[in-house]
């Protein structure tokens, strides 16, 4: 009896110690399949082999491997129980944090009306050489196609700036679809690739349009230089036409030329298809636009984390350069207003109070980071599933497109605009660029940081009166409510 007794003892404790193993099991399996969901296959090439193991060795290291298998909870952010309150705003992969915001009748106008005619027979040429970076030319260039409508000029593709910041030699060509350009605007303005022979010695007036100018500027101060002149070359391009009080048919001239007319060149556009492909591998994910840059940070004098060397080495390149008319500048005072890009971790702490788990995979659309690694762990450590050109693609894939920043950009930007979510740190021309874009295609969730509420938070975190967690998360929800992006949403 005693024996029979020990033997059901054995055989019920193997059945439990199966039993735990399998629940252990399937626990861990569950947690995999979480983080790791199964996507909708991409096509061959678009496919990177092993992409989740490859690119998360690449970033994080392989002696981190159970860390990136776990959720990051940022600091000072309760582990207790959640209440049926508190679990929308922590919750991973939150439906409402990802969809496209509401369109309040708003749709895409671009369309002519039945009043709308053939261009008129052209009375000369308009020459245009572009200035800025990539979105403050693709500004211009819909700014030149309306204005060549309006004074009956025949358009010749224009010129983009070598000369700026970025040094980037590309012609319109490398960086645009220049036959779709004509193409499609054949029915508005004709576009041509080059001046006419017969034109070349023919004198050419250079005008600098007035910035923010009407009808009225275009259809007589400008339309009168053909008595004298058979080509009129802009100076300028940027801001050169008024947003408003524009006849109805211009103002869809240019969002044809903008959304419709001025696509990028078949090799951008199959990169950026690629890098989009690739991102999708991981799911949803954030285009974050973080315009931590040296260039930004020394046109507005942000300082703000900086080091004195730091800061002495924005201000001289300021000083030295002759277009920033603006030389002093309080970095506390620009800060306080709201006049600078988010820091790599106010960015972080932002996207944590709105909800967005930390195996959140974000793209980040930006050139060169000022100071590099050194600003971006804060980041990282929060987000680990960080995205770039240079991480999802190979030197070769990029060669190409290396050395020409108008070029790099454009990728960004193709990233950006099919991202789930958007969010520029800086309301710079790729920010507008993008958003309006993003508006245009469906109302697809663009994030507008307040950056002059946030900074008084972020002081505060600093300073230790706030921490993080649900006060600070409903905090920064509730002041974003209104703006256009979120719409209550949240």
């Amino acid at each position: 009896m005693q024996k029979r007794r020990w033997n059901e003892v054995g055989l019920m404790r193997k059945v439990l110690s199966c039993a735990i193993c399998t629940i252990a099991m399937m626990s861990l399996l569950s947690v995999h399949l979480h983080r790791f969901p199964h996507h909708s296959k991409l096509s061959d090439p678009y496919r990177l082999p092993n992409p989740q193991i490859e690119i998360r060795d690449k970033i994080l290291g392989k002696e981190q491997e159970q860390r990136w298998t776990r959720e990051f909870i940022p600091p000072n952010v309760s582990l207790g129980p959640l209440s049926s309150q508190q679990f929308p705003v922590w919750r991973p992969n939150c439906p409402i944090l990802w969809k496209p915001v509401t369109n309040r009748d708003y749709m895409p106008c671009t369309q002519p009306t039945p009043n709308y005619t053939a261009p008129p027979e052209s009375r000369g040429y308009l020459l245009a050489h572009t200035n800025g970076g990539l979105n403050q030319m693709r500004a211009g260039i819909c700014d030149m196609v309306a204005i060549a409508r309006i004074i009956n000029a025949t358009l010749v593709v224009p010129e983009l700036d070598k000369k700026s910041y970025w040094q980037d030699s590309s012609n319109f060509s490398d960086v645009f679809n220049e036959d779709h350009f004509i193409n499609a605007l054949a029915n508005d303005v004709k576009v041509i690739k080059k001046l006419p022979e017969e034109m070349g010695g023919a004198p050419i007036a250079i005008k600098y349009f007035k910035s923010w100018s009407g009808m009225d500027y275009y259809q007589e101060e400008i339309s009168s230089m053909w008595a004298d002149y058979k080509v009129i070359q802009a100076g300028k391009t940027d801001s050169r036409l008024a947003n408003n009080n524009l006849p109805a048919d211009i103002q869809k001239l240019r969002c044809r030329a903008c959304y419709e007319a001025l696509c990028f060149a078949p090799q951008i556009e199959a990169m950026g298809k690629l890098l989009v492909d690739r991102m999708r591998s991981y799911g949803t994910y954030i285009a974050l636009h973080l315009r931590y840059e040296k260039d930004i940070l020394a046109f507005t004098g942000c300082t703000h984390g900086l080091s004195s060397v730091e800061a002495d080495e924005l201000k001289k390149i300021r000083d030295a350069n002759d277009k920033w008319k603006v030389k002093d500048i309080d970095p506390r005072e620009q800060r306080s207003k709201g006049f600078c890009p988010l820091t790599p971790k106010e960015a972080a702490i932002f996207l944590s109070a709105l909800g967005y788990p930390s195996n959140t995979p974000i793209y980040i659309a930006a050139g060169d980071i000022y100071g590099g690694d050194s600003y971006m762990g804060d980041l990282r450590s929060r987000y680990p599933m960080l995205m770039s050109k240079e991480k999802l693609a190979s030197i070769e894939e990029l060669e190409p497109f290396a050395n020409h920043s108008t070029q790099l950009a454009a990728l960004d930007y193709i990233v950006s605009v099919e991202s789930d979510v958007f969010m520029p740190t800086y309301s710079g021309n790729m920010a507008r660029a993008v958003e309006g874009h993003r508006r245009f295609l469906g109302h697809r969730r663009t994030i507008s940081p307040d950056r002059k509420a946030l900074v008084r938070l972020f002081d505060k975190i600093e300073q230790g009166i706030k921490k993080e967690g649900k006060l600070l998360s409903d905090k920064v929800i509730e002041m974003h409510k209104k703006r256009y992006v979120f719409l209550s949403t949240l």
